[in-house]
């Protein structure tokens, strides 16, 4: 086959030439357009032929050919088949019939639609014995069960709802059904479609329902709501204590076997011992509702010697239907689907009992009835007892839960298609939906920023979804790389490298700016908004107007970001989608969904669930409407004037002029802030002579088109002698004040220079933050080196003062001649003003001895250069390790990404180091990934000290001065008040 067919076959197979094959061919074909050459069939194959459908008096057989009725018949059933031949049905031979039809006969070839469950009909054997679940599994859909059933369970979890989803539509027995030792089972609802017991065949002779020996059951069926026939046979009752015989003897009447028993066959003196068989019928009082809340009273019940009384049982459940029963999925080994509520007696005998049901669920239908417990004993030895009927209570209806799932979506440049799902919590009847859209402000700096300007920034998109984009930064690699190879040095960067080197900047800078302006910017004072107030405010205050097209507010017309434009609202019945137009073109839109139910008038809607969807752009909306016209008010400079688009796509960003004359075009700029100043733009430095010209706009969503090009003519210069006047008198004055500038330049360089040598403006830990001398920044101590004790092996790395080497030293340890270290330097062209920096780091790692922060071994302040000496970090800082994790990463050491497990050790660790640092009232102020080491073990430490403060006096630190801070993760009071406490670091 040809691996691409041509174009003009579209979806259709060619052959070897590249000729178009028959449409019903696939995969290839052996000669063009011809359905008998085809290679495979793309539907159906008959008699050497590839057809879309059977033709008449054939059948679709296995999915892909035809079949003549005789073919079919004559199709071999398969094994797990009870039939001998295949159907035919909807055209099809098949083997079975499909779900919901039966064959007309056990020899029939055709099917007929069942009235009701088709009938399945089981045979294992004479007799079926269910001693488990398992077992049960056995006769899962079975409707007629030719033999006899036992059962006999003892324990299992969940008995009652299990054996219902396996045995639950059994209708016909055609032997007997045993029950005997089930001491799991309470009542035998399962068997909920049971209806006839033929007796074709009877256990010891004449028994066709035998229930011997079941220590728990209590229920046969609900004879209210069930029917049994037994058609031949007796019944036979034994040794079962919670079964009252009074339940035995309306089993008599309904399945018609009254009259057939003997008093052996049923006696009342095994059956019933211990069951509240005589019960007095107990009658509610009163009932209050609530949301969530059930309030219940019910007449006190006296026995003869009310000592016997002890307590009443609450028993409740969820019945969305009115067919609940006493013992609906109860078994004897735990399993019950009533919650159980314990009521003691009322203190006064005189008071009715009663109790308040909490925690249920709002506009919910619940099954409630009441139990005594007792002890009181009759004559015949059966316990007298009492309780209630079932009684059916719904709770009120609350406030909805919020819709779920919203999605919008727009279909064009004014409308916009809005779906979702209701709620999961409805609390009432669903009546309605309400939809609120509310046109959202322009971001900020789209205002502010000038478009025309080389540091342009992207536009942010949002018809396509916000994304937020990771810091891109590669892992800090060495320098150089030593060893065999030789000195590395870096590659050079391609040009994509540096233009996302650029955009990250431009990122960052328009990220700070926007810091600083919401913290440090006054912000008008918003009124919030209350969304329950809003949603439930009355309807006969809403407004629904569903188009509202008159109160928008071109965007291009105001300057204000911070604008609030009004929410418009519609109502929605009875579905779960709807169409908001009239909008804006390329215009952000917040969407709030309300669910409210019948009682919305009351209790008011939900809360929203919203969305955000910017509607499409609009063909031509960015066209600048009428003519541009032009001025000349001085020599050589034209004023052009157009008017703005009506409607936008969003917002103009700015315009484009393309001027000249014969021929040759210049392309001018106007910034939106400009276009406000002039009403259109300025061209300057014209050459006399005709000109043509012509304007686009510039929105969010892209480019307009240009206008029609309009002429317009600039005139000679006149000759003016005042001109040469006025440059003799400016031209002289001119240099006298660039002179002094100069001057003043150089007076204000040469005092920079000496105040970044004396350290002006240094920030340095001490106890005393308010004073320091430079003589008394560092004096030797027992923390003192000699320099002839360390040894430097290899670069690390730059550090924040100078370049860090890996080296060796001796006797800085305990009980160790040699250890290997990290060594920082200072550079040699380092101002004062660093050097004491570097030793004030020094100086504060001193106070440190923390096994989760680095340890400082030692320091060589005498001579030159200074070195501090520390424990190595094998492994580098966290950021770098982590970053080198990466399975993409060129310098990956083969290490798998770390575990959730060990992300929570490096976090405790790092959280240890640095409760360590508060316990000692130190401040870090610089806590990021980067000022983590790892050691060679793995363990994760606090580094880099250089800007970390004693705070022992104030437990807090205000920052003055100007001073370099990590401004991207600083804490918000800490970049508005200077404020460093352990909360910032925690930040």
């Amino acid at each position: 086959c040809p691996a691409v067919c041509p174009s003009s076959c579209g979806k259709r197979a060619c052959t070897d030439q590249n000729e178009c094959c028959h449409p019903e061919c696939l995969g290839s074909c052996t000669a063009p357009d011809n359905n008998t050459a085809c290679v495979a069939c793309r539907n159906y194959y008959y008699e050497g032929v590839c057809l879309p459908t059977c033709p008449p008096n054939t059948y679709k057989f296995e999915g892909w050919r035809c079949v003549t009725r005789e073919f079919c018949s004559k199709v071999p059933a398969t094994d797990a088949s009870e039939y001998e031949k295949f159907v035919i049905h909807n055209d099809e031979c098949m083997a079975e019939c499909p779900s919901g039809f039966i064959r007309n006969g056990s020899q029939s070839m055709f099917c007929s639609p069942c009235e009701g469950p088709c009938p399945k009909i089981c045979e294992d054997g004479k007799t079926k014995t269910i001693d488990s679940v398992t077992s049960a599994q056995m006769l899962q859909g079975c409707t007629i069960l030719k033999g006899n059933l036992l059962i006999n369970i003892r324990r299992g979890n969940n008995i009652a709802s299990e054996l219902e989803n396996f045995m639950g539509l059994i209708e016909t027995v055609t032997g007997y059904v045993k029950i005997r030792h089930s001491h799991a089972l309470v009542s035998l609802s399962f068997l909920k479609n049971l209806r006839y017991i033929l007796g074709e065949e009877q256990v010891d002779g004449n028994y066709s329902f035998y229930v011997l020996d079941n220590h728990n059951l209590q229920q046969l069926w609900d004879w209210n709501h069930h029917n049994l026939t037994i058609s031949e046979g007796k019944m036979y009752f034994a040794f079962n204590p919670k079964l009252c015989v009074s339940e035995i003897y309306r089993m008599e009447e309904v399945s018609g076997t009254k009259g057939r028993q003997s008093k052996g066959d049923i006696n009342p003196r095994n059956n019933g011992e211990r069951a509240s068989c005589e019960s007095k019928i107990l009658h509610f009082v009163s009932n209050t509702t609530l949301k969530n809340r059930i309030k219940l009273t019910w007449e006190r019940y006296r026995p003869p010697d009310y000592r016997d009384l002890i307590s009443f049982t609450v028993y409740y459940k969820e019945a969305p239907f009115k067919n609940v029963t006493e013992y609906d999925g109860q078994d004897a080994c735990g399993s019950n689907s009533w919650n159980m509520v314990d009521v003691d007696l009322p203190p006064n005998k005189e008071n009715n009992p009663g109790i308040l049901l909490q925690g249920l669920k709002p506009w919910t239908q619940y099954a409630i009835y009441v139990k005594a417990v007792t002890l009181t004993m009759m004559e015949n030895h059966h316990i007298h007892g009492a309780k209630s009927e079932i009684i059916y209570i719904r709770t009120n209806a609350a406030v909805p839960s919020i819709p779920l799932d919203v999605i919008s979506a727009s279909n064009s440049s004014s409308q916009l298609i809005v779906k979702w799902n209701p709620p999961s919590l409805p609390n009432g009847n669903l009546s309605y939906y309400i939809v609120r859209w509310q046109q959202q402000p322009q971001d900020s700096y789209l205002y502010r920023h000038n478009y025309c300007s080389k540091d342009k920034v992207p536009i942010r998109r949002y018809a396509d979804g916000t994304i937020d984009t990771e810091e891109a930064t590669e892992p800090t690699k060495p320098e150089g790389c030593g060893g065999e190879k030789g000195p590395c040095c870096a590659c050079p960067k391609t040009e994509a490298e540096k233009q996302a080197e650029k955009e990250e900047a431009e990122y960052r800078k328009v990220f700070e700016n926007f810091l600083h302006n919401s913290i440090f910017v006054p912000r008008p004072d918003r009124k919030r908004r209350d969304v329950f107030r809003i949603a439930n405010a009355t309807l006969a205050t809403r407004n629904r107007n569903a188009t509202g097209s008159d109160h928008f507010t071109n965007a291009s017309d105001t300057e204000e970001s911070e604008v609030e434009y009004p929410f418009f609202e519609t109502k929605v019945d009875g579905k779960e989608r709807t169409v908001i137009s009239h909008l804006q073109p390329f215009t952000l839109y917040r969407i709030d969904i309300h669910s409210c139910n019948h009682e919305a008038d009351t209790l008011g809607c939900s809360a929203s669930n919203f969305v955000f969807a910017r509607t499409m752009p609009s063909e031509g909306a960015d066209n600048i409407p009428g003519t541009v016209s032009w001025e000349a008010k001085e020599e050589n400079t034209v004023y052009l004037k157009w008017l703005e688009p009506a409607n936008p796509n969003g917002l103009i960003l700015m315009y484009e002029i393309k001027y000249g004359q014969h021929g040759e075009e210049k392309r001018e700029c106007v910034s939106r802030q400009e276009y406000k100043k002039l009403g259109g733009a300025k061209l300057t430095h014209l050459n006399p002579g005709n000109y043509s010209a012509r304007v686009q706009a510039t929105s969010l969503a892209g480019n307009g088109s240009w206008t029609e090009p309009i002429s317009f003519y600039v005139q000679p210069k006149s000759a003016n002698y005042g001109n040469f006047l006025h440059l003799v008198i400016v031209l002289p004055i001119a240099l006298l004040l660039i002179l002094g500038g100069l001057l003043i330049m150089l007076y204000v360089f040469n005092k920079k220079r000496n105040s970044d040598r004396l350290g002006n403006g240094v920030l340095y830990a001490s106890v005393n933050p308010e004073y320091f001398s430079a003589s008394d920044v560092y004096v030797p101590d027992e923390w003192e080196v000699p320099r002839e004790k360390i040894t430097m092996c290899r670069e690390l790395g730059q550090g924040s003062f100078g370049m860090v080497y890996e080296g060796i030293a001796k006797g800085v340890v305990k009980d160790e001649p040699e250890t290997r270290v990290a060594i920082k330097t200072v550079n040699e062209s380092a101002s004062m003003r660093e050097r004491i920096e570097f030793l004030n780091e020094a100086s504060v790692m001193k106070e440190f001895n923390c096994h989760h922060v680095v340890r400082l071994l030692g320091v060589v302040s005498q001579g030159q250069p200074t070195l501090v000496i520390m424990e190595l970090m094998t492994r580098g800082d966290l950021k770098s390790y982590l970053r080198s994790l990466r399975p993409d990463t060129e310098n990956n050491p083969g290490q798998a990404p770390p575990t959730l497990k060990k992300m929570i050790q490096m976090a405790g660790e790092i959280a240890d180091g640095m409760a360590y640092l508060n316990a000692n009232k130190f401040v870090h102020r610089d806590l990021a990934a980067r000022n983590c080491m790892v050691a060679e073990d793995f363990t994760v430490k606090i580094g880099d000290f250089g800007m970390t403060r004693d705070i022992y006096e104030t437990d807090y630190y205000r920052k003055g001065g100007k001073g370099l801070l990590p401004v991207r993760w600083m804490s918000p009071e800490s970049l508005k008040d200077g404020v460093f406490t352990t909360h910032s670091d925690v930040w």
